[in-house]
């Protein structure tokens, strides 16, 4: 259930100890039982993957010193007291000092095992949170820009990189909120077009009127307001780069020109006979099929030929879920520096939350929730417009499949490491990834 992580369980009574040390190794919990508070003290280290449960009674270093120097350590490790009927203040004391939680003798099994439950699920968290904090901190280049671990990011990395120093035109392919823009410029800026301009036109965003003026540029005169030379978009990323966004909405006659532009290297200003040699790499971005679009004549064929061929495909997130925590801590610490807030406590229920949400809005998504965590208003996640809510099975069914690939990810596809990481038979495991239809393989 929690692989690698360890219940430190200190109790001076040798019957005590040992019963409750087994009754937590029958809920499937590793124990290092141990009889004083001096027996414990070399296990616990700073990013120690456990957890203390302790009597606040024993002989010499007493819990309530042990916890002291465990908070001293790292208050990230959870701290619980055992204490004797009637210490409920004492006990409430050592909770504002940092302790997790307490448990007043006599105690249910059931109570001492959910304790127990509870703060590894806590540790788990705290330790995956430091970790991701510390890949942060330690990614470059590509990687400080474009997140995920997940294969298919770095996939997209390594197609990137290869692609950036080519001449060759790139298009585009996501759905709204994956980061085309922020694609667009990482080939840009690990290209040797690094140092001329980036320019960056939403297609959408123009008038058709204006679109090749915007676009080509024009002379004095060449209509009733060019007052001046303009030079167009083109011609402004010559030596760089243009990215040409949503272009699926570019006027049909525009394409005519694009194409002929993108073939001849060269533009002639509205109002001018005189040809201007351009050299950029044209990088298209758009969350439709053009081939589809270009089937029903809404987008000229010669013009999709042209543009398809180095081809970057951005995958929604809900296909990268096990890089949605990576992103949420990374745009939650950007969020807290900007409103200069700490960001509250991640909780395992809320990071289920996380995993079990779709994203439609993708990256910008995220970003937006993580927004909302660091000033704690509103859900963390949203529901989307139009569409029903999920049912709790259905809920349940994501973060099912999400924990599934996160432990076949965690051991490269290898069976048994995973039955044995997630507590579940042979027969069962299988049964789950048929019905999630989960392919191993792409793990191994």
């Amino acid at each position: 259930m929690f692989e690698g992580f360890k219940v430190l369980f200190v109790e001076d009574d040798p019957p005590v100890r040992t019963s409750l040390a087994q009754t937590l190794e029958l809920a499937g919990l590793e124990v290092l039982p141990c009889g004083s508070a001096e027996e414990a003290l070399p296990h616990i280290a700073a990013g120690a993957q456990l957890i203390v449960i302790t009597d606040v009674r024993l002989p010499g270093m007493d819990g309530l010193a042990l916890l002291d120097h465990v908070v001293a350590t790292d208050a990230g490790i959870p701290v619980v007291l055992i204490t004797a009927h009637g210490d409920v203040s004492m006990a409430v004391r050592a909770m504002r000092a940092g302790a997790y939680d307490f448990i007043e003798k006599p105690f249910a099994p059931e109570r001492f095992v959910d304790t127990a439950v509870r703060a590894l699920d806590k540790r788990v968290m705290r330790v995956a949170l430091d970790d991701m904090r510390a890949q942060l901190q330690k990614r470059s280049g590509i990687e400080s820009v474009l997140l995920g671990n997940s294969a298919v990011m770095q996939e997209l990395r390594r197609k990137i990189v290869r692609l950036a120093d080519t001449s060759a035109d790139v298009m585009i392919l996501g759905e709204t909120g994956t980061g085309k823009e922020l694609v667009a410029r990482c080939l840009h800026d690990h290209s040797n077009r690094r140092d001329r301009n980036f320019v960056a036109i939403n297609c959408g965003g123009l008038p058709e009127t204006l679109f090749e003026s915007e676009l080509i540029g024009h002379e004095p005169g060449a209509f009733t307001s060019a007052a001046k030379r303009r030079i167009g978009k083109i011609e402004h990323a010559n030596g760089g780069t243009l990215l040409l966004d949503e272009i699926e909405t570019m006027p049909m006659q525009m394409q005519i020109k694009l194409l002929r532009i993108l073939q001849e290297r060269k533009i002639e200003r509205l109002g001018s006979n005189e040809e201007v040699p351009v050299n950029l790499r044209v990088v298209a971005a758009t969350k439709c099929d053009l081939r589809a679009l270009s089937d029903e004549g809404k987008f000229r064929g010669d013009l999709y030929y042209r543009l398809n061929v180095a081809v970057l495909e951005l995958p929604p997130l809900r296909e990268r879920r096990e890089d949605v925590p990576l992103l949420f801590e990374h745009f939650a610490a950007q969020a807290s520096a900007r409103y200069g807030l700490p960001p509250p406590e991640m909780t395992p229920e809320k990071l289920r939350e996380l995993m079990a949400h779709d994203w439609p809005g993708n990256v910008r998504e995220i970003r937006n929730a993580a927004d909302r965590f660091v000033l704690e208003i509103g859900d963390l996640t949203t529901a989307t417009p139009g569409v029903a809510p999920l049912s709790l099975a259905q809920h349940m069914d994501k973060v099912e499949k999400a924990l599934i690939e996160q432990a076949l990810r965690q051991h490269q596809g290898r069976m048994p490491k995973v039955m044995e990481s997630l507590g579940i038979a042979k027969k069962t495991l299988y049964d789950k990834l048929h019905r999630h239809d989960i392919d191993v393989d792409r793990f191994r």
